[in-house]
C-alpha cells in the first residue's frame, strides 16, 4: 500500500459505525484504497447487508477521503460478506472475540 493509501487508511479511523462503537478500519469494512491520477477509489463492505447505517457510513468515508486529499472520491461497496475475523486484533478483543 502506499504512503498516500496508507494516511487514508488512517484517516478513516475517525468513521464510526456507532452501532458496534467502533471505526470502520479496525472492523475491517474498509477492502481497499486504490489511488491514481483520477482521484481516490474506496471499496467497503457492510457488517449486514440491511445494515441501517450503509448510507451514513458511505458518505461518512466519502467525506473524510475527500477532506483528506482534496481529490474525487467514489466510495463503492464490495460484495465480499463482512465476518468478525476481518476485525483487528484490538477490535476482535473488546467484541470479546
Amino acid at each position: 500500500m502506499n504512503s498516500e493509501a496508507q494516511s487514508i487508511r488512517e484517516g478513516l479511523k475517525s468513521v464510526i459505525d456507532f452501532e458496534l462503537g467502533l471505526d470502520v478500519v479496525s472492523l475491517g469494512l474498509i477492502r481497499d484504497i486504490a489511488v491514481d491520477d483520477e482521484g481516490i477509489r474506496i471499496t467497503m463492505i457492510l457488517t449486514s447487508p440491511m445494515c441501517p447505517m450503509a448510507s451514513y457510513l458511505l458518505q461518512q468515508v466519502r467525506e473524510r477521503v475527500a477532506e483528506l486529499t482534496k481529490r474525487p472520491v467514489e466510495v463503492v461497496l464490495g460484495h465480499e460478506q463482512w465476518r468478525p475475523e476481518m476485525m483487528d486484533e484490538d477490535a476482535r478483543a473488546m467484541m470479546g472475540l
